[in-house]
């Protein structure tokens, strides 16, 4: 395992009971280090337990997951973790609970960090957990995970319970984190918050992986085209979906070489390729060689 890959996922799959459905199967991909990964899909789709099973609190039915390196149980003290529900003890202050994460860190806790996302949030450290919002409860659960100067920090639907301006400073603060070389995670089923900051997608969809890569190579490996139904055929090109409105075809593809020239074309938004993907399951799945081929062909024809 090199050094400059954060997470990989091997053929990973996750069963939940002998007569479960599959949560998760047939995973595989790998997240460079330092990226800001979103983690995007529908509810259902296998988000958190993808998330559970790098963080080591759920062990994999078949495949492997590696996380910095090694294990995700040996990676533990190098990993930040937040779950959907923000579990924190509810009988303790503000304060305590930072003090607490700094015993339980000893040698590696940021203590001025853990305090700064605090202070962002205007909370008095003496207020007790059980007191404060969900809002709140984020953010003392983001200094926590904060404190502890991972090198890679998951999130699972971190900005699930707050309001657009608290948003923004949540990612303002996650953008910092990913500033100093922390390599960041994220779930959401909302793609518009995370398209202006992060730089890979891992789309997920009725437990696989959809898309996987750099989201500029993803968007390159497409094309959003429109012409006239009756004279634009899509062959041989991929498509992922069509629609005919009137006499006009619309449809988001993969180009398999040069597109007619009385084609109108553009590059599709990241939720357009994300939405495409979800109501069409049967798509083929891309992969990071997939639009390095997609690259190649599209250079060799112009």
């Amino acid at each position: 395992m090199s050094s400059d890959t954060a997470l990989r996922a091997e053929a990973l799959g996750k069963r939940f009971g002998l007569r479960g459905g599959w949560a998760l199967r047939d995973c595989s991909f790998r997240l460079p280090a330092g990226r800001v990964c979103a983690v995007v899909g529908p509810n259902g789709a296998g988000k958190s337990t993808l998330l559970a099973l790098a963080a080591g609190l759920a062990a994999p039915t078949e495949g492997s997951v590696t996380v910095l390196g090694t294990t995700p149980a040996a990676a533990r003290p190098r990993v930040g973790f937040i779950a959907q529900d923000k579990p924190l003890y509810p009988q303790l202050t503000i304060a305590e609970t930072l003090r607490m994460g700094a015993d339980l860190n000893p040698g590696h806790w940021d203590t001025d960090g853990a305090e700064q996302v605090v202070a962002g949030g205007d909370l008095d450290p003496e207020a007790r957990v059980r007191t404060l919002s969900g809002g709140q409860r984020t953010r003392v659960a983001l200094a926590l995970a904060v404190g502890k100067r991972p090198e890679l920090l998951l999130l699972d639907e971190p900005m699930a319970d707050l309001d657009p301006l608290a948003r923004h400073e949540l990612m303002g603060t996650l953008m910092a984190q990913a500033a100093r070389g922390t390599t960041i995670v994220m779930s959401s089923h909302v793609v518009a918050e995370l398209e202006d900051s992060c730089d890979h997608l891992l789309l997920v969809g009725g437990g696989r992986i959809r898309l996987s890569g750099e989201i500029d190579d993803l968007l390159a490996a497409h094309r959003r085209v429109s012409g006239a139904a009756a004279t634009t055929p899509l062959d041989p090109h991929t498509v992922i979906e069509s629609r005919v409105t009137g006499r006009q075809l619309t449809a988001l593809i993969r180009p398999a070489g040069p597109l007619p020239g009385d084609w109108r074309t553009a590059t599709p938004s990241l939720e357009e390729l994300v939405l495409a993907h979800l109501r069409n399951p049967g798509a083929p799945a891309l992969t990071p060689a997939d639009t390095a081929d997609t690259a190649d062909e599209e250079e060799h024809a112009a």
